[in-house]
């Protein structure tokens, strides 16, 4: 009966310090105010076994969107600009890649709301789509980050060594706020054979001690600590020299120890949780910056698909006209109306043309995988894979309409600096520095803690039969846990924990660096602006020079034409030769070219303004919220 009123009872205890503990951790989640971002991607339950069960994260959806099967038409992949840049947003593997790091930071900051260190999370750009250079004069390479990202904001510094370590949430150790139950329950028996009988009364010592403890531990983001801890046993012994047989024993601690000087207040306890939730900001703008620079090299895909579609065009009808020349050439030969020397230069114009026709195919033919690649999420399906595509926006500039009032440079650069998503991420990281920097200044105080507890013992049992002195003590075990908790035998203590490091160089070296760290955060935000500033010049200096460029070409090409119309009615008057005319048409097809060519840079170059400006997301009527889901509306996609 003893046995099971002190299983109920310790069992008891250990489910009032669980509800204690609930809600304790409920108090110390009310620190901080919720940072205003999505909810966490982890599945919430009333249920408290669902803490302890590892959650499922569902394997990648690996399958092209249906979007693209709306497109094709008669086995050809008809594609606008925008048809591209909504199949990239619901299709490309960088933004696939790039959307993992969103519930990433907020498992991150899940982390540090019980005290763990912030992780950290990948923030710089993915760039493993082939094609379309991105970056500050239009072209990149691939980061050398984790996936294939360029270095972020925040981001580890490659040293001699490898990877440099930073001072970035560095300062005093940050005791776990998740409260903690632990409780041991154990039977012991011995039997002891004994020399003497002096000291027991019998020649063999029969002892059973049956003994539980629960303890309760949680730290709070003020600096303070606590532990309660509940201990009861019962013995039992064969002795006659017991008073007590079973003894009912119990006794219970609660202390409290609060940091003084070091590690005391929010702003060194809570560091790790605030650049968790500045890390998940700067995570939220990184996948923005991921949307405009894969939108930008998507851009820059389609019009080098368009410039190689128009210019396989021009290669085809200069081919289509040679060979229009040599059969008039063979008719001629055959009624002796030329000699056979010209149509043999005609036949190797026809191979020229040829070999040209078959290099402009080659480059199609590379640029439609390559943007096909950017669209998908797969090319599994050899029929996708093979499938032509022809764009349906082709590189026009009207140069009679009224130009738009071009903005002046100077607006052009404070839009920049206002709108720029790099220039966000930056300043967000100075205030991590800010944070480390201050956490580290708190550290290089001497650790002085104020120190208490209160306790209380209790004593219980049963008279034991084979001794004739009775015992005041109470006989069940009620009684004894009344008499731990009634104050009945108390036990406190107070005091104070000093902890002086000599000379303190670790502490001093690491404060010394977070300064230095910081203002080496600014003169980088100070560079960033300055680049910005001469990217956008670079940008509005390419874009007029690709629109003189687009004006030269347009007459370069206009004269070749009025030529070649001129030989042609010279070569049907008698006064001029085929193969003038076909040097003429050659001209033409060189001059269509090299427009191809300057329309293709104008587009671009507005491709590199609206990035440089932070206007492509606004320029192509992009939602955030939909390039995150991957999904975008049907509306998007161009009715054929």
């Amino acid at each position: 009966m003893n046995f099971e009123r002190t299983s109920s009872s310790l069992l008891l205890s250990a489910l009032l310090l669980t509800q204690t503990s609930a809600l304790v951790a409920q108090q110390a989640a009310q620190v901080l105010p919720a940072a205003p971002t999505v909810s966490l991607d982890i599945p919430h339950s009333h249920n408290p076994i669902e803490t302890y069960r590892a959650a499922h994260v569902p394997a990648p959806d690996l399958a092209n969107s249906a979007r693209i099967d709306t497109l094709v038409h008669d086995g050809v992949l008809e594609l606008s600009l925008r048809d591209a840049i909504a199949l990239a947003l619901e299709n490309n593997l960088d933004l696939a890649i790039a959307r993992y790091n969103i519930p990433i930071a907020k498992a991150d900051v899940l982390r540090t709301k019980a005290g763990g260190t912030f992780l950290g999370v990948n923030t710089g750009v993915v760039q493993n789509t082939p094609g379309g250079g991105f970056g500050g004069f239009g072209s990149g390479s691939n980061g050398a980050g984790a996936g294939g990202t360029s270095g972020g904001a925040g981001g580890a510094g490659a040293g001699a060594s490898g990877l440099v370590q930073s001072t970035l949430g560095t300062g005093s150790l940050v005791s776990s706020y998740d409260p903690n139950v632990s409780g041991t329950i154990s039977y012991q028996n011995s039997t002891t054979p004994l020399s003497s009988e002096v000291i027991y009364g019998v020649p063999t010592l029969h002892q059973g001690d049956f003994s539980g403890t629960v303890n309760y531990t949680q730290a709070f983001a003020t600096g303070t600590s606590i532990a309660v801890g509940f201990n009861s046993d019962r013995l039992t012994s064969n002795s006659p020299f017991t008073s007590l047989t079973p003894e009912l024993d119990g006794s219970f601690q609660a202390l409290v120890r609060q940091h003084l000087l070091s590690g005391f207040g929010l702003g060194p306890n809570l560091r790790y949780l605030r650049i968790a939730r500045n890390n998940q900001k700067i995570s939220d703008q990184a996948f923005e910056l991921q949307v405009v620079s894969t939108v930008t090299q998507i851009a820059n895909i389609y019009w080098d698909l368009v410039a190689a579609y128009e210019d396989e065009q021009v290669k085809s009808h200069s081919l289509d006209f040679a060979r229009q020349t040599l059969d008039k050439g063979h008719k001629q030969l055959d009624l002796q109306a030329i000699p056979a020397l010209d149509v043999l230069k005609d036949e190797a114009e026809v191979a020229n043309r040829e070999q040209d026709l078959t290099i402009a195919r080659s480059q199609l033919q590379f640029q439609s995988l390559l943007i096909k690649n950017a669209l998908t999420k797969n090319l599994d399906d050899p029929i996708l894979e093979a499938m032509p595509v022809r764009p349906t926006d082709l590189a026009t500039v009207d140069l009679k309409a009224a130009p738009a009032p071009a903005a002046a440079t100077d607006d052009l650069v404070e839009q920049a600096l206002n709108r720029r998503i790099e220039i966000n991420e930056s300043n967000i990281d100075l205030q991590n520095r800010k944070i480390s920097r201050d956490a580290l200044r708190n550290s290089l105080l001497p650790q002085v803690d104020l120190v208490g507890y209160y306790g209380g013992t209790g004593l219980g049992g049963v008279d034991n039969p084979l001794t004739n002195t009775p015992s005041t003590a109470p006989g069940g075990y009620g009684g004894t846990f009344k008499n731990t908790f009634n104050n009945s035998a108390p036990n406190y203590y107070v005091g104070v924990n000093v902890n002086v490091p000599i000379r303190n160089r670790v502490a001093k070296s690491d404060q010394v660096r977070s300064e230095l760290e910081s203002r080496q955060a600014e003169v980088r935000l100070q560079q960033q602006r300055k680049q910005i500033r001469i990217e956008v010049r670079n940008a509005q200096y390419s874009l007029d020079q690709s629109l003189a460029r687009v004006t030269s070409a347009m007459k370069a090409r206009d004269l070749s034409e009025r030529l070649f119309t001129i030989s042609g009615k010279e070569q049907e008057l008698g006064a001029g030769s085929a193969l003038q005319t076909l040097a003429a048409r050659r001209d033409l097809a060189t001059a269509e070219s090299a427009l191809v060519a300057a329309l293709t840079a104008y587009q671009k170059a507005k491709v590199e303004l609206d990035r440089a400006t932070g206007q492509t997301l606004t320029a192509n009527t992009i939602s955030i919220e939909s390039a995150r889901s991957g999904t975008q509306p049907a509306s998007t996609t161009t009715k054929p």
